[in-house]
């Protein structure tokens, strides 16, 4: 089940990209007392009291917008065509300002719940507050950033407002298509459906939305998802509406089962490629690295092993990728890519029993000591299997701080050689328990 979307909006410089890193619990943002300063959009996971979300921190709403009410219009509607939660920052000291209304107008006729946020009232002021209440919106929230006052009772209320747990409603599995620009999706989607569902051009960037096609192939559903490619920070001009496509491609990858990451053999593997298969690795999604485009690239008996190669040293954080060499023009292997995505959704919904777990855990470690550290080794005490989609292991140690990072990475090598975890990222989670004496 994907992770519940909390989409942070409001005008430039009422504390949007703040809030955003006290939540996160990390400096992911860029902070500065000047308006316009976020230029993209940042997603982030979060936790509050147990539940787990992805945060949207966006750029503010310029007043030197060519046209400040479509700006406002647009990004209160990206807001709400993504988001399960729409939060929306405004500044206390400054008060009540007539752009705060027209983004509260807009809000007003969405069916996404809307949380709104008072901010910089740092010694918890309420003459302002009341004027709030004007914009329709329930109870307006006081907060104050800067020093941390009032976001617990805020998050309290986004997470009161999550979306429950909802039957499945027989979609079959569900596939994303990602990548840059131009490198294929549509027309690889277009392939597999066998007739031209979407748009398929030469100019990068035709796709702008997500668009979703269930099918039947041999039987089984699928939910195919095309989206808008993914160009570099540099390469988006500000007020462009592609920043909205890139939101859309990333909030697909996080409601998807399956992504399939879409390079271009004919050209060399970007560091944009990377980036975007980064995205998946750290959303926790089983994935295929397709190679389109195949037909284009001059081949000897070595070649897929020379590409194999690359992949792998590019890639390195996530040496458990599938790889597939496809041409979407030919058709040639298309097929298998659905194949591909059966078997490493398959790998990341596998549930390990509590017995052979811990079995190959205790050989992975009488194989290699537990590293020692100012005399004190690590323990290695038990292992059980808290979630699927991705595997998630919970390890119980003696003492969390004496687990290295080379360690860690060891035990799910160890997991990986034992079972066919392929195509699918894992999750290790080092627990200190004491030790009975």
């Amino acid at each position: 089940m994907a992770k519940p979307l909390v989409a942070i909006i409001g005008r430039s410089n009422v504390g949007k990209s703040t809030f955003f890193n006290r939540v996160c619990g990390k400096r992911i943002s860029i902070v500065k007392d000047t308006p316009g300063v976020t230029r993209d959009r940042i997603y982030a996971d979060a936790e509050w009291c147990g539940k787990q979300f992805t945060l949207i921190d966006t750029g503010g709403i310029e007043n030197a917008a060519a046209d400040f009410g479509a700006e406002i219009r647009r990004q209160a509607q990206i807001a709400m065509d993504l988001s399960d939660v729409i939060v929306f920052m405004t500044d206390g000291k400054a008060g009540l300002l007539s752009s705060d209304r027209e983004v509260a107008a807009v809000l007003r006729m969405a069916s996404k719940p809307v949380v709104l946020a008072v901010n910089k009232l740092d010694n918890n002021e309420t003459d302002t507050l009341y004027d709030f209440y004007e914009l329709g919106l329930g109870e307006p929230f006081p907060i104050s950033c800067e020093q941390m006052l009032g976001i617990g009772d805020l998050l309290d209320e986004v997470t009161k407002l999550f979306p429950g747990a909802e039957e499945a409603d027989d979609r079959g599995l569900s596939i994303a298509f990602v990548g840059k620009p131009n490198v294929g999706k549509s027309s690889l989607v277009n392939r597999i459906l066998g007739f031209d569902r979407v748009i398929v051009s030469d100019v990068p960037g035709t796709t702008r939305d997500a668009i979703d096609t269930p099918f039947t192939y041999n039987g089984a559903k699928y939910t195919l998802i095309d989206t808008a490619g993914m160009r570099r920070k540099r390469g988006i001009e500000d007020e462009s509406v592609e920043r909205y496509s890139v939101m859309r491609a990333i909030a697909a990858i996080g409601r998807a089962d399956v992504a399939i990451v879409v390079f271009d053999s004919s050209e060399p593997i970007s560091e944009q490629d990377v980036r975007i298969a980064g995205m998946v690795h750290d959303e926790g999604k089983p994935s295929v690295i397709v190679m389109n485009k195949w037909d284009k690239v001059e081949k000897d008996s070595r070649t897929i092993d020379k590409f194999n190669a690359d992949l792998t040293e590019k890639l390195n954080f996530m040496g458990y990728f599938r790889s597939e060499y496809v041409s979407a023009l030919s058709g040639k292997r298309v097929t298998n890519v659905l194949d591909l995505a059966e078997s490493v959704y398959a790998h990341a919904s596998m549930r390990v029993p509590t017995g052979v777990l811990n079995d190959v855990i205790s050989d992975a470690v009488r194989a290699t000591e537990p590293p020692s550290h100012s005399g004190r080794r690590l323990k290695v005490l038990y292992a059980t299997q808290a979630a699927t989609n991705p595997p998630t292991f919970v390890i119980f140690v003696n003492d969390e701080q004496l687990m290295h990072f080379s360690y860690k990475r060891y035990l799910e090598n160890s997991l990986r050689r034992a079972f066919d975890f392929s195509g699918t990222p894992l999750r290790l989670k080092i627990t200190g328990r004491k030790e009975k004496e």
